[in-house]
């Protein structure tokens, strides 16, 4: 992430007017936005660090399906929107856009002005942008953002990476970047976050403008960004709500923007959104999923997370992770892939900082039968208060499951010659997990 960027204006005769979107980053906790009075969100105040490198755009290839079933090529865009970017993203765009390739973003923001510019190109001819990052394997052991790796996915060429969309963001200025696009997918893992423009106004050719000249200039500069912005989300199709929000949210500060109304501005109308099955391989080696949906019992969006972890190449255990119910008594959670048996979680589940991690452990046999199918079920059941027994099952992709455990297997230690293994509920201490609620905050670097 990097300091703030700015975009110039001439005003006449004589001053330059800069506004900037930086980038920064919130947990998600603001009030919905609405034509009428409201208190502002609650936003987190922006960090203060060194600048990143100008936008770099590049074409990737990972492995079949790494961008969705039938995808295994898309369009990176990355680093802060600097004064030139446009027009490098025209000159690469108009190389590449008759390939039809998704575009993934991953920036901390920058100049407004040039990315409504490039969110127009989007418009031009349909495509899908995402938020994530992606890891380039040329890199190897370098930093993906050390100058070895910035030159070689400035080179041109076509490199090879994988996309993770876990902690990924577009921050200030990216979110009106990706707007232009005409589908619009974000992860529930990634951040889409935002904030209003500083407007700084320079005078030159002049005598020392008095103080009533600068708040003049200013006014007219924010008026002037309100006017181009509110003209640029109506034409992307996006609820002008959205600009009531940034405006409460103050330059220094930062919004990552919720589920609800990521829907309710028209970004990403998906009611449901979850991720493949990925495998990370920092610190423990991993496999994920994240999705989030609609709680039953309101309209709020439930965010939940699945982790696969081994212990052998033969015993796995498996956690899932949702906000904790505070209603509800003798819950149980199993997991199938929708034949007769099925693998009931641990219960009750442990509860950490209002969240509920449930455990199971399973041999690669189960394991594999779910990774077999295109789908697994997953079931929540629970008493009320006043004795009736409530059951929810959901339906949940199996896609990257297969590849992910591909992987897995090539980090776990060989299973000991023991007695068959049978799958039993998980009874070992959980995990050290990572809270749901840190799911789209700051990561470290990638790789």
């Amino acid at each position: 992430m990097n300091a703030p960027s700015f975009m110039t204006f001439r005003i006449f005769p004589a001053a330059v007017l800069f506004l900037a979107c930086g980038p920064a980053l919130a947990v998600p906790t603001a009030q919905p936005a609405s034509a009428t009075a409201r208190p502002a969100p609650t936003a987190r105040p922006a960090p203060r660090v060194a600048p990143t490198a100008p936008m770099t755009f590049y074409v990737a290839e990972g492995a079949p399906d790494a961008c969705g079933r039938g995808c295994d090529s898309w369009i990176a865009v990355e680093g802060q929107v600097d004064s030139g970017a446009a027009a490098r993203f025209r000159k690469f765009f108009q190389k590449v856009r008759g390939r039809n390739l998704p575009i993934y973003f991953s920036s901390p923001g920058g100049n407004l002005d040039q990315a409504l510019a490039m969110g127009g190109m989007l418009r031009e001819k349909p495509v899908t942008a995402r938020v994530a990052r992606t890891v380039v394997r040329e890199c190897g052991f370098e930093a993906q953002d050390s100058d070895v790796c910035l030159k070689l996915k400035q080179s041109g060429r076509e490199l090879h990476g994988e996309l993770w969309t876990h902690g990924a963001m577009c921050n200030s200025a990216c979110p009106y970047l990706i707007l232009g696009a005409t589908t619009r997918e974000i992860a529930p893992d990634a951040v889409l976050a935002v904030h209003s423009p500083k407007v700084v106004v320079h005078f030159s050719g002049l005598a020392a403008p008095t103080r009533e000249m600068r708040a003049a200039a200013t006014e007219r500069g924010h008026e002037r960004a309100d006017r181009m912005v509110a003209s640029y989300i109506v034409r992307m199709g996006v609820d002008i709500g959205l600009l009531s929000l940034t405006s409460t949210v103050k330059f220094e500060d930062i919004h990552a923007l919720t589920r609800e109304e990521i829907i309710r501005f028209g970004i990403d109308r998906r009611e449901r959104v979850e991720t493949p099955w990925i495998f990370e391989n920092i610190g423990r080696s991993t496999v994920r999923k994240v999705a989030t949906q609609k709680d039953d019992g309101d309209k709020s969006y439930r965010l939940s997370q699945w982790r696969l972890f081994c212990v052998s190449t033969d015993q796995f255990e498996l956690d899932f992770q949702r906000p904790a119910a505070t209603s509800t008594a003798f819950p149980t959670v199993l997991i199938s892939n929708g034949g007769a048996t099925s693998l009931y979680f641990k219960s009750p589940p442990l509860k950490v900082q209002g969240f509920e991690i449930w455990g199971v452990r399973l041999n690669r046999a189960s394991l594999q039968s779910l990774a077999d199918v295109p789908q697994f079920d997953f079931t929540e059941t629970s008493q009320t208060p006043d004795g009736h027994r409530l059951a929810h099952s959901a339906t949940f992709s199996s896609e990257g499951l297969a590849g992910a455990v591909e992987s897995l297997l090539a980090t776990c230690p060989p299973a000991k010659p023991t007695a068959p293994f049978t799958a039993v509920p998980f009874t070992a201490a959980p995990f050290t997990a990572t809270p749901l609620q840190t799911i789209g905050a700051r990561d470290a670097a990638a790789k």
